[in-house]
């Protein structure tokens, strides 16, 4: 089994798959009398194609047996996908620009402040995390077609080695 190098999660090494995220380094705007903080601009929701529109939903997300086992990579070629976590806690995000060329998959370690965006047609992998019942804010497309492109690994070629 071959083993993936996860690297930290940063905007500049995710550019390539969507974007990163995170309100480090954004200027936040005070709301609500100054009660509140209010961080704009942060991702580029893309879900209008062919009469799409957006789909808010909370995922729960389950800790896979350690080493992570990649069978299948998955695309959305009709909009984005965002992905951020609600407990704080790290988590994996896995893509690749095909999924039949080993040396083109990226593992990043998220930080439980930090989100993905993925870009329309980024093949990345279903939701992996490192601690069970890991809750996620998810906006996506929800037209009629939601199916995405699957591609399944030949064989489990990929062991991702996490901590818990």
């Amino acid at each position: 089994m071959l083993t993936l190098p996860i690297a930290p999660l940063t905007k500049a090494a995710f550019a390539p798959f969507g974007q990163v995220i995170e309100t480090r380094d954004v200027k936040a705007k005070l709301i609500n009398e100054g009660f509140a903080q209010r961080f704009d601009g942060l991702a580029q929701i893309d879900v209008a194609a062919e009469g799409g529109s957006a789909n808010i939903s909370l995922f729960d997300g389950s800790l896979r047996p350690s080493p992570i086992l990649i069978k299948l990579m998955e695309r959305h070629p009709l909009g984005s996908q965002l992905f951020m976590p609600l407990n704080e806690k790290p988590w994996l995000v896995l893509v690749c620009t095909d999924p039949r060329a080993h040396a083109s998959y990226r593992a990043f370690s998220a930080t439980g402040e930090q989100g993905v965006n993925y870009a329309r047609n980024t093949w990345h992998h279903p939701l992996l995390v490192l601690t069970d019942k890991s809750p996620f804010l998810v906006v996506d497309r929800g037209a009629v077609v939601l199916q995405p492109d699957i591609g399944f690994v030949e064989g489990d070629w990929l062991g991702a080695e996490h901590v818990r």
